[in-house]
């Protein structure tokens, strides 16, 4: 190939819009990345390195917190729903402030919103669908505890589900007093 043949084939691929860009029907460059936030460590992981491609894209963060919505047989006559839910979601409104100026610090554009929800995977995915999302940063362990093992895990299902590129931060598991017999099935996990 000579350099003439090169820089020929280097414009044919720009003019075609990139191989990625073939691939995903789209820009291969992200403009607005969704972070799904639980407040664990592995979760502001996710969020360290969204900002990094956030920053280096010049995209927008997307960071949503779902508030799981309980049957009412859960909660004991003691604890009102209502009381609990608003306690829950200011915690959240108030860690997403801290995200929000650590963000704007460093000259990145960031929005936030809190949903509720019975099924976690499937409200993120309500959400990267409504905001338009292209891309999504996600850890695979959060504060989720004993759920993954009864009805699998939230990553799981939305790399399953998503219909735009994905990063999947593997981040070590947190410490459990819980033993689980099942270990060795999650470790691919």
């Amino acid at each position: 190939m000579m350099i003439g043949d090169k820089e020929e084939s280097t414009t044919r691929e720009a003019e075609r819009g990139g191989f990625m860009n073939e691939v995903l029907g789209g820009s291969s460059i992200p403009t607005r990345i969704l972070v799904p936030i639980d407040f664990s460590e592995s979760s502001h992981a996710a969020l360290m390195t969204a900002a990094d491609l956030a920053q280096h894209f010049h995209a927008e963060l997307y960071l949503v917190h779902i508030l799981p919505i309980f049957p009412r047989t859960t909660f004991p006559d003691f604890l009102p729903e209502a009381n609990f839910l608003d306690k829950v979601r200011k915690d959240a409104e108030e860690r997403f402030a801290v995200c929000q100026t650590d963000l704007d610090a460093k000259g990145i554009k960031v929005n936030s919103s809190i949903e509720e929800g019975n099924d976690v995977a499937e409200d993120i995915i309500e959400v990267i669908e409504r905001e338009k999302i292209d891309f999504v940063v996600i850890s695979t362990h959060g504060m989720t505890g004993w759920h993954p093992i009864a009805f699998g895990s939230i990553a799981e299902k939305i790399v399953k589900m998503v219909q735009c590129p994905l990063l999947l931060l593997r981040t070590a598991k947190p410490a459990s007093s819980v033993k689980h017999t099942s270990e060795r099935l999650m470790e691919w996990w």
